[in-house]
């Protein structure tokens, strides 16, 4: 009895028997590659024609800044993408790309903002100011005629033709932004005077012309020193604006009364004494005074420390609180002969999985002297959010509620990371639960949990949501004061850019550079007391 050979121990429809030197397949290489090719072809496409699209625009505009920028970004992807070489660069281009984009661009905007006045009634350059002014300045002329207006455009589209019709004579003329010229030969005009037909031009409906009503308004018709402008939608008159602009001089002049204004401050001044300013003013750059405001405004300098103060007490006092609970909550599920610990665990969560914001409604209204449900338990008529410390408690246990189930996670998932044979060891040596517990296992977890600790002291220190939305800043002292009693820089903040006479955006933004200088020096210590833990742990 022979023994089988190898080739008789192969199976007939094993390919390696059947050739053993057929070269390994490539159509999976093959496909991957082609998946490349069309992606990358695709991106460049897509490129090239945003930029396509994007570079006239830019350079009628003039915004050659804009033009650089995306020239040098076309580029850079073009080269980064035609080279297989460059395979860390293919990587890097989009995360940079998106990083400039989202976060440096916006970051420098900020700081830019925040040397200037920008804001309601300086929003535009001074160009932009005294064109607008000039615009509506405009009034009607006394005793002009009124004429009948149909509006028109090319009939392929295009710019707006008014077609007007003297009441007097009854002749029809094309008004354009270049001035009044002859209707076209053949124009039929009805017995109220609007047009009818008119050879080459295409008449619009008012639902066409309300769909351009911005640009109707804007269209001045310029004769004989004035200006035709429509009146409504079938209406036109003759007027002039009451506003004169001496481009030499730098001054403005009401036709009316001969008042003159000269710029002052980012405003066109009247310049007899009288304090009269015009509405539409310009932004300007103002170096540092939104900075000192905070030191130099009686307004602000006054409530500006107990605001920071109080900042510091609630985000200490709710990350503190935070942590406490959550950590409390984590050692007692932890417990190894407790049941249930899954669905207990699962119900401290809810507050976590819960929308913040609808949450804190609901806390709102637990709060309500007369009908709130903390009132109706004790049996009192506790004004929770009508007083200083009993709104600053309410606002400290609404974000305890919030936070204490991140803090919960947290913490156990450390406590089940962490070697059972260190507790272990300390018991051992002799140690007891609290020993243990003091010595070993909460200095390693706070080894785990100080940037997390850290990142949630950063949170509350600007938690907008739960000042705004539970108290908004209240209770206030009823002397007019612009901060309440549980106002924190982030609220108070708000309140000064934006809850008086108008949005000031630069101020704003000022304010929030002080806060993130503020938050990054907390942050950047906190790390390196967390360094120096980990290495007095280690």
């Amino acid at each position: 009895m022979t023994s089988p050979t190898l080739q008789d121990s192969r199976r007939p429809d094993d390919d390696s028997a059947a050739a053993p030197d057929r070269p390994p397949r490539r159509a999976p290489r093959r496909s991957g590659a082609v998946t490349a090719l069309v992606a990358r072809t695709s991106l460049l496409a897509a490129v090239a024609a945003l930029a396509l699209y994007a570079a006239p625009r830019l350079y009628d505009g003039g915004h050659w800044a804009a033009l650089g920028v995306l020239a040098a970004a076309v580029g850079a992807t073009f080269w980064t993408y035609l080279s297989p070489r460059r395979l860390p660069a293919k990587y890097l281009l989009p995360a940079t790309g998106l990083f400039l984009a989202f976060v440096a661009y916006p970051v420098l905007y900020i700081v830019a903002i925040s040397f200037t006045d920008y804001g309601d009634g300086h929003l535009l350059t001074k160009d932009q100011a005294v064109r607008s002014l000039v615009e509506h300045s405009v009034e009607p002329v006394p005793g002009s005629p009124s004429y009948a207006l149909t509006v028109a455009t090319g009939p392929d589209g295009g710019p707006l033709v008014l077609l007007l019709t003297d009441p007097d004579t009854g002749q029809v003329s094309a008004g354009t932004a270049s001035g009044l010229a002859p209707a076209p030969a053949g124009t039929v005009a009805g017995p109220d005077g609007r047009v009818t037909s008119a050879p080459g031009l295409k008449l619009l409906t008012f639902g066409q012309i309300n769909a351009r009503s911005a640009e109707l308004t804007g269209l001045r018709v310029p004769v004989d020193g004035a200006f035709l402008v429509s009146q409504g939608l079938s209406m036109a008159t003759t007027a002039r604006p009451t506003l004169v602009h001496d481009r030499a001089a730098d001054t403005l002049t009401d036709t009316r009364d001969g008042t003159v204004y000269h710029p002052e401050d980012g405003r066109y001044t009247a310049a007899d004494g009288s304090g009269r300013t015009l509405p539409t003013g310009w932004h300007r750059t103002v170096g540092f005074a939104n900075f000192t405001a905070v030191l130099t405004s009686p307004a602000i300098r006054g409530p500006f420390l107990g605001v920071l103060a109080w900042t510091f007490g609630f985000a200490l006092l709710s990350t503190g609180a935070s942590f406490a609970l959550g950590l409390g909550l984590a050692l007692t599920l932890h417990h190894p002969r407790l049941r249930g610990q899954r669905v207990y665990r699962s119900l401290m969560l809810l507050p976590y999985a819960m929308p913040a914001f609808i949450g804190i409604l609901i806390w709102q209204s637990m709060y309500n002297r007369d009908f709130g449900l903390l009132n109706q338990l004790l049996h009192t008529r506790i004004d929770w959010l009508g007083e200083a410390w009993s709104a600053r408690f309410a606002v400290v246990l609404t974000s305890l509620w919030l936070g204490f189930p991140n803090m919960l996670l947290i913490c156990t998932g450390v406590l089940q990371a962490m070697p059972a044979e260190l507790n272990e060891a300390a018991r051992i040596d002799g140690a007891g639960p609290w020993r243990a517990f003091r010595a070993v296992t909460f200095p390693l977890l706070l080894v785990a949990a100080a940037p997390v600790l850290i990142s949630s002291f950063a949170f509350n220190f600007n938690n907008f949501n739960a000042i705004q939305l539970l108290t908004g800043g209240g209770p206030f002292d009823g002397a007019g004061g612009t901060a309440g009693s549980t106002d924190i820089l982030i609220s108070y903040t708000y309140r000064l850019a934006f809850g008086g006479q108008g949005a000031q955006y630069g101020f704003a933004a000022a304010l929030s550079i002080v806060i993130f200088l503020l938050v990054g020096l907390i942050t950047l210590v906190g790390f390196r007391r967390t360094r120096a833990l980990e290495e007095l742990n280690a």
